[in-house]
């Protein structure tokens, strides 16, 4: 698996770099390939079967996602978003195979994501609401709520003793980046612009893909 993350790596260093200077035909290009590589890793290292089969579906989701986002980001934001909440789904799924027992370590977790969750959620509900854009609400409610349990899904499983040490810290790691580079793609998009936001999120979000699917190929690889 360690060779397709590099590759993955690589194709996502193109991407950033692509945004960066503009250059919308390389873009179409290497921002697919990510995915496509990880899919790729983790068919032929690990396999599709039990908890993996749910993270290859998560990075289905998430190219169709990719490829509607870099289409329109206006015109299929909706699309984007509704693929996306799919993967997310299909990830929490697959944390949770087997169906964790309740801790005091996920009772604390759940408290503190959900906590900074409705904070910044709260923050984009009114700028929604001052640009009559309300329509958006409860989708973006809903999928706040999904990449809030991802997260929790993931992190619980630092102190789960089932889970090697190396996996669980890539999962957890790979969650997280992936929950702040929604945070930044909303709030760019309909907070605030954040100077170069667009590069931020894509890096975030690859980078949270491939530390997502690597531990997840270490857990339950062949």
């Amino acid at each position: 698996m360690w060779y397709f993350s590099i590759a993955a790596l690589l194709f996502a260093a193109l991407e950033s770099l692509a945004l960066w200077k503009n250059w919308k035909r390389l873009e179409t290009i290497v921002k697919p390939a990510v995915m496509v590589v990880l899919f790729a890793g983790l068919s032929v290292s690990a396999g599709l079967e039990g908890a993996l089969f749910w993270f290859g579906l998560g990075i289905l989701f998430s190219l169709t996602g990719d490829v509607l986002l870099m289409l329109s980001l206006d015109r299929f934001f909706l699309a984007g978003l509704t693929a996306f909440l799919l993967a997310h789904l299909a990830y929490v799924i697959g944390f949770n195979i087997p169906l964790p027992g309740l801790t005091s370590w996920g009772l604390i977790l759940a408290v503190m994501i959900g906590w900074g969750g409705v904070r910044v959620i709260n923050r984009i509900l009114s700028a929604l609401a001052a640009k009559g854009q309300n329509r958006l609400r409860l989708p973006v409610i809903v999928y706040s709520a999904v990449i809030s349990l991802m997260l929790l899904s993931a992190m619980i499983k630092l102190p789960d003793l089932t889970w090697g040490a190396g996996a669980s810290l890539l999962v957890s790691l790979g969650a997280l980046l992936f929950y702040l580079s929604d945070v930044v793609l909303a709030w760019n998009k309909f907070v605030t612009p954040i100077q170069h936001g667009r590069i931020y999120n894509i890096a975030a979000y690859h980078l949270g893909q491939i530390a997502i699917v690597t531990g997840a190929a270490l857990q339950f690889g062949k």
